[in-house]
């Protein structure tokens, strides 16, 4: 009996901890997620979105994938977003450097200065967005023109699977990193 009492606190230890770390993806983050990629589907054309994100032999399933990846952007956008107001918000200076504002001045809205700590974060984490959707924009323009330069030296380059026919999107993805990291 012991024994197993001592095996369920060691389960429920090694447990904790994970779920303790997890992010929890919002609602609101799926949502932000299909709006990037409404608006990338939408400005890179359908034959590139679908070659960026498609994973299957038609490219069918491109619009979920494509969710899928930016539902995680956006989660990762908005706890930094979060981190940024807080820090925004603890600091003894920000009036100084925003015209005398205080950070409910600023970012508040109405009497009260009411949801200054949301409007932070959603002004903070649409700015990161828009930024990632451009880095991804930018990056399908220059690996349509690397694989219009030589296709078989593109997909050895890139691809990853048996047949190569993710190249594309792994370009994209790279090169989009790369952007975003400069």
């Amino acid at each position: 009996m012991r024994l197993k009492v001592v095996i369920a606190a060691f389960a429920v230890a090694a447990f904790v901890p994970v779920t303790a770390l997890a992010q929890t993806v919002e609602p609101a983050d799926k949502a932000n997620g299909a709006r990037s990629c409404e608006a990338l589907k939408t400005s890179m054309g359908v034959a590139t979105f679908n070659a960026t994100y498609g994973t299957n032999a038609d490219k069918s399933n491109a619009f979920g994938q494509c969710v899928a990846k930016w539902t995680r952007a956006e989660r990762q956008n908005r706890a930094e977003a979060t981190t940024a107001c807080k820090a925004e918000q603890a600091d003894a200076n920000f009036a100084a450097t925003h015209g005398g504002k205080s950070f409910a001045d600023f970012y508040g809205v109405g009497k009260r200065d009411a949801a200054a700590m949301q409007r932070c974060v959603q002004s903070k984490r649409q700015a990161a967005s828009t930024e990632d959707r451009h880095a991804t924009m930018n990056a399908a323009k220059q690996c349509k023109v690397e694989r219009k330069l030589d296709e078989a030296a593109f997909k050895a380059k890139y691809g990853t699977n048996e047949n190569k026919s993710n190249a594309f999107g792994k370009c994209v993805s790279k090169l989009a990193q790369a952007q975003q990291d400069d």
